[in-house]
């Protein structure tokens, strides 16, 4: 079953990578989080933050 997160955990997670420089295995690590959702939300936030 899939998972369902909230945007608020969803823009914590990418900004831990973006933000805090933790790698992406590490934050999937310490939130129990798959890599494949997680890089999709800071491709997601970059392009947010970039404007597009």
């Amino acid at each position: 079953m899939r998972n369902s997160y909230s945007t608020e955990f969803k823009l914590k997670a990418a900004g831990m990578v973006l933000d805090e420089g933790i790698s992406v295995p590490e934050v999937c690590a310490s939130l129990d989080i798959g890599s494949t959702a997680l890089r999709r939300w800071v491709d997601q936030v970059r392009k947010e933050r970039q404007g597009s």
